[in-house]
């Protein structure tokens, strides 16, 4: 079904894994589909990917999240290119692990910089738009980690917790413009990040999930289309776990 026909969505973070999921998902629904990201290599291929599989027109900009007018110029530019932006992902992120007492103050800064600054650098830069063409769908990507906190990950959790107050305060302020914005908290998805650990922890992790088995990208993606969709219009302001249920 193309239930998001004629839509132009903006995704950040579109280069891989959870960003890359959302972009083919929306496309495949009949969105066009601007992926952001800093890596501009891998980012371009994968738009050639989403473009060539689905029929619809992907274009990739390069962008700092974390810079507002770096995302003010590529909000313009896919204006340019599009006439609209109907739907904003806020799901570039980065993690810089570390205990507390020894987290360096760069750790805690450039998380909080990408995660929870960039969130709103992209939705400033965004919602002006929407609020003129009254009619929107923002969705902001958090994680299980911001709801539940985890060893290691402070500046992690901090930004993630913080991107749901943001995004109820977004809701309530836009709601009578025709503007949701909702928040996804991923439980562990399988991408690179979680690639990465080891057998082990990977075992630790998926004893703790009662469907046991970490996630695909393609769970929060179908989400998102859910959420961007018209069959969401009643829905802001809310947090939707999607984490096998690991966190009630």
């Amino acid at each position: 079904m193309q239930i998001l026909n004629n839509k132009v969505a903006f995704i950040t973070g579109a280069s891989r894994g959870i960003g890359k999921a959302i972009a083919f998902t929306l496309a495949k629904s009949g969105a066009d589909i601007v992926g952001v990201d800093v890596a501009i290599d891998g980012l371009k291929s994968s738009m050639d990917e989403v473009e060539s599989s689905t029929g619809r027109k992907a274009i990739g900009i390069q962008g700092d999240v974390g810079d507002y007018a770096s995302m003010e110029r590529s909000g313009e530019e896919a204006i340019r290119l599009f006439g609209h932006i109907n739907i904003l992902v806020n799901n570039a992120g980065i993690t810089r692990d570390n205990l507390i007492l020894r987290m360096k103050d760069d750790e805690w800064e450039n998380v909080l910089r990408v995660n929870l600054t960039g969130t709103f650098n992209c939705t400033k830069a965004i919602i002006k738009g929407m609020v003129k063409n009254r009619e929107g769908r923002i969705i902001n990507i958090a994680s299980i980690v911001g709801v539940m906190g985890n060893i290691g990950q402070a500046n992690y959790a901090a930004s993630k917790a913080g991107i749901i107050g943001f995004t109820k305060s977004v809701a309530r302020e836009y709601a009578n413009r025709g503007i949701t914005a909702n928040v996804i908290a991923p439980g562990f998805i399988e991408t690179d990040m979680t690639l990465a650990l080891s057998d082990e922890v990977r075992k630790t992790l998926t004893s703790q999930i009662p469907m046991s088995r970490l996630g695909k990208p393609e769970d929060i993606a179908h989400v998102v289309k859910f959420l961007a969709s018209d069959e969401a219009s009643y829905i802001t302001g809310q947090v939707i776990h999607v984490n096998g249920g690991m966190y009630m």
